[in-house]
């Protein structure tokens, strides 16, 4: 593929999409990390990155991420906050407004690389106008996610979206050029004959997530000691962090603690899930958790932490003994794999894509978090057992740098995007107007619920 214009189009249309994400906000989580990362390091690699999101509240229409990395934020819906799972019914107005930009100030893309269903519905619109490959990202798929959760099917359907949402999937995932899977399990749930999606197998690539090799690395056993103490932190700390959101399974943890504190007693739980400005179900969530802790008589020995800025992330999975991710569903696990990387011993969920690219008590240890007792024991034996604990250290750190740096996952996206058939050379692949209403086109774009 000859490379005329050096341009690449990101859209990640939900949640704080920010230069320096605000983590703690709602839908503000692993995904940005990803698209932020992923295109800096394209630009490293000598292309200009795009970065196209909403824009709502208060937010600058523009903001320079890097030399070559800009973000382009784009309104729809109103100002409010929109949460991820209904921003669908906002997208055609956003497309309108991307196309303008596009039109006026007659930008060229070499292709659109597209995250989460949301901004699939928008980057195939595009992609429909501009005639340039659609490369989907899904991170999380609808069907997985639905079958792994527990609640009544209304209340889930009430809350997630899964009908429409899967519908809009299945036609993202057939008419995009190609589709990435974040792990091989993922693959091979989309291929399945037998689900939602059945999937063209000649169209799916595995590139996993990555982590920032220059930002996440160990550190002595002196360090670590003094930043424990730094933060306050006492006892042997098992760390969780994330998003306030059931599926990330913390009272599955907090159950499993009891085990560990049986046999480790000077064991501590850390839960870093605070968030910056939490909204009523999310203190509701975590008021439970709470209670669950002061029910099982744990309650003094679980700590729970406001949200951790970006600058101490790093630190922090050096301070703890064990990092745990204790999901009912988790479509990879990027802090996992940045707990790896900073030497931290990792004990991580069945119920999620890592652990199948992990050696079993060579780079972490996983365990079914709807077992308590047994979550617990992979646990404490990290904690019980100093050959353990160096053995994980030691190899989870290499698994990480060998697998999982930005600058092995751009090049591997770029390659996929090269073996992509192109549009004949005397083409202008420039945008052209089409007429509102079939801006998104009727075969790319469903409504109703």
């Amino acid at each position: 593929m000859s490379h005329t214009s050096q341009r690449i189009m990101m859209i990640s249309t939900h949640g704080y999409v920010a230069a320096e994400p605000e983590f703690g906000k709602p839908d503000t989580g692993g995904q940005v990390v990803f698209v932020i990362e992923l295109s800096r390091c394209l630009a490293r690699l000598g292309y200009e990155v795009d970065i196209l999101t909403r824009q709502f509240e208060d937010q600058p229409a523009e903001e320079q991420v890097d030399d070559r990395v800009r973000l382009l934020r784009f309104p729809c819906g109103g100002k409010h906050f929109i949460p991820k799972e209904t921003l669908c019914e906002a997208i055609p107005e956003w497309v309108q407004h991307v196309a303008k930009f596009i039109r006026d100030g007659n930008i060229v893309y070499d292709f659109i690389n597209s995250h989460y269903w949301d901004a699939g519905l928008a980057g195939q619109a595009l992609a429909n106008r501009l005639r340039i490959p659609h490369v989907h990202t899904p991170h999380s798929i609808g069907a997985w996610k639905r079958d792994n959760m527990d609640g009544s099917p209304d209340e889930l359907e009430q809350k997630y979206n899964f009908r429409r949402r899967i519908r809009e999937e299945k036609v993202v995932y057939d008419e995009c050029d190609l589709l990435i899977a974040t792990t091989p399990v993922q693959r091979d749930f989309l291929l399945s004959p037998e689900g939602e999606y059945d999937c063209t197998r000649n169209k799916i690539r595995v590139i996993p997530p990555g982590y920032d090799d220059r930002r996440f690395f160990p550190v002595s056993r002196a360090s670590r000691r003094s930043l424990k103490q730094q933060f306050g932190l006492e006892g042997r700390v098992v760390l969780a962090l994330g998003r306030i959101a059931k599926n990330k399974g913390y009272d599955l943890l907090i159950r499993s603690m009891k085990e560990v504190f049986d046999r480790v007693p000077e064991a501590r739980l850390v839960l870093a899930i605070g968030s910056t400005s939490p909204n009523p179900q999310e203190a509701e969530m975590v008021a439970g958790f709470k209670a669950l802790a002061s029910e099982l008589g744990i309650e003094d020995r679980v700590v729970f932490h406001d949200y951790i800025p970006d600058e101490e992330l790093c630190d922090y999975y050096r301070a703890a003994d064990v990092f745990a991710l204790s999901s009912r569903y988790e479509p990879f696990g990027m802090t996992a794999v940045e707990a790896m990387a900073c030497g931290t011993p990792t004990v991580v969920t069945t119920e999620g894509g890592l652990w199948e690219q992990v050696m079993w008590g060579r780079d972490a240890i996983y365990a079914n978090p709807f077992d308590p007792p047994a979550f617990g024991h992979a646990i404490a034996s990290v904690l019980q057992y100093p050959e353990i604990y160096d053995q994980l250290a030691k190899y989870g750190c290499q698994k990480a740098r060998a697998h999982f740096t930005w600058t092995g996952i751009a090049q591997q996206l770029l390659a996929f995007v090269d073996d992509l058939p192109r549009a004949p050379s005397d083409e202008d692949p420039t945008y052209e107007e089409p007429p509102v209403h079939s801006l998104m086109g009727e075969k790319s774009w469903t409504t109703g619920s």
